[in-house]
């Protein structure tokens, strides 16, 4: 079996601010953030190159989901 990343994980402070940055600022297509709906679920996802995607999610949210204090 040969190793592979298809997922890269972003914090970030603010979603809907990084969202821009990537999506107009980088070029980078996405439709929208979802998970809006789930507690701490909100994430853009970008497709990068062959599989390869990027996630920005808040760092709050990966701090509750990961179980650790915030600013670890």
């Amino acid at each position: 079996m040969n190793p592979r990343i298809t997922v890269m994980t972003v914090g970030v402070d603010d979603v809907e601010r990084s969202l821009t940055f990537y999506r107009e600022g980088l070029g980078l297509p996405t439709r929208r953030i979802v998970g809006t709906e789930c507690e701490h679920g909100a994430v853009a996802l970008f497709n990068l190159q062959l599989g390869l995607k990027l996630a920005i999610w808040a760092r709050k949210d990966i701090a509750h989901e990961a179980n650790v204090p915030l600013g670890l």
